[in-house]
């Protein structure tokens, strides 16, 4: 169970037991929510917020795609953020800020009912578990893909958006699986459950294009740019489903999933069957950068 401590909800703390909604809010029903996920790392010189002022603006981003005003400003919720955890004595943590439409009127249309904020924030370790760092994850091709992008707005981080991510998840650990990646609506490669995705073949790196119908990942974003900086080639193009299958190397990222590497994919092992030296060397540097010990040219670390 999420220990949360207090949370912060429409300018206030309140203790994380007595933070509730109405039954009959809008985003209960029909999923009108749009969330982030932001991580605070314990660095050699105090705790940072990693990317913080881009988590903000996708979040930003995700309302004005569904027509929602956040009634914050981005500086106002950066402030809830960092307060949140200071409330809580936090130096690392998981923290949830959450933009969602409240109780009013049921019904379709959304734009009745009052635009609600909250800020959560706990401690959590890694997503797919510690000894996946180096040992990486199995994960199968799932049976559900991604959704067109006439379809609904997969840039946005909607909350109704992770249904699909919710089958996508709950088949692959069905079929004894750690996780599950989705093919695009074309048949291409397009994402995990909850993380973009790199494969690595012939000490190229390869990643879904953002028509992917995957989500722009902030740590996406960052790993390119550090692949970059190693010497790395990054290229963003399709990715056929069999690429998977001959690659040297995979990797997941993602704030919560960090950078993890893959195994197997339907049971087929990938590479050596664990990490592998590139995905290694990313690892190390983007650790190096978010834990503080080497300096963050890029601009990334929040100091609270």
């Amino acid at each position: 169970m999420i220990e949360a401590g207090k949370i912060w909800m429409d300018g206030k703390f309140v203790p994380c037991e007595d933070a509730k909604i109405n039954v009959l809010s809008h985003v209960v029903h029909y999923g009108s929510g749009f969330f982030e996920g932001v991580r605070c790392y314990k660095t050699t010189t105090g705790s940072a917020v990693f990317r913080l002022k881009e988590h903000t603006d996708r979040l930003y981003d995700s309302a004005k795609i569904y027509r929602t005003e956040v009634p914050y400003s981005k500086d106002e919720f950066n402030k809830a953020i960092i307060d949140t955890l200071k409330e809580n004595n936090l130096d690392e943590a998981y923290i949830r800020p959450l933009v969602y439409r409240g109780y009013n009127v049921l019904g379709v249309d959304p734009t009745k009912c009052p635009v609600n904020c909250m800020v959560a924030a706990w401690k959590w370790g890694k997503y797919l578990g510690e000894e996946a760092m180096k040992k990486g994850v199995s994960v199968r091709v799932s049976s559900w893909r991604r959704l067109a992008p006439d379809t609904m707005p997969t840039m946005a981080k909607a909350s109704g958006n992770y249904l699909s991510s919710q089958l996508i998840k709950m088949e692959a650990m069905a079929d004894g699986y750690e996780e599950g990646i989705a093919l695009d609506y074309n048949g291409y490669v397009s994402e995990g459950s909850g993380e973009n995705i790199f494969v690595i073949k012939g000490g190229i790196i390869f990643t879904p294009a953002m028509n992917g119908s995957a989500l722009p990942g902030i740590t996406r974003d960052s790993i390119m740019k550090i692949a970059a900086d190693l010497g790395y080639e990054v290229k963003e193009t399709g990715i056929p489903r069999e690429m998977l299958y001959i690659a040297d190397e995979i990797f997941f990222t993602g704030t919560a999933a960090e950078v993890t590497p893959v195994s197997r994919i339907d049971r087929v092992v990938i590479g050596t069957g664990e990490r592998g030296p590139i995905t290694e060397a990313i690892q190390k540097r983007f650790f190096d950068i978010v834990e503080g010990r080497i300096e963050d040219k890029y601009g990334w670390l929040t100091h609270i």
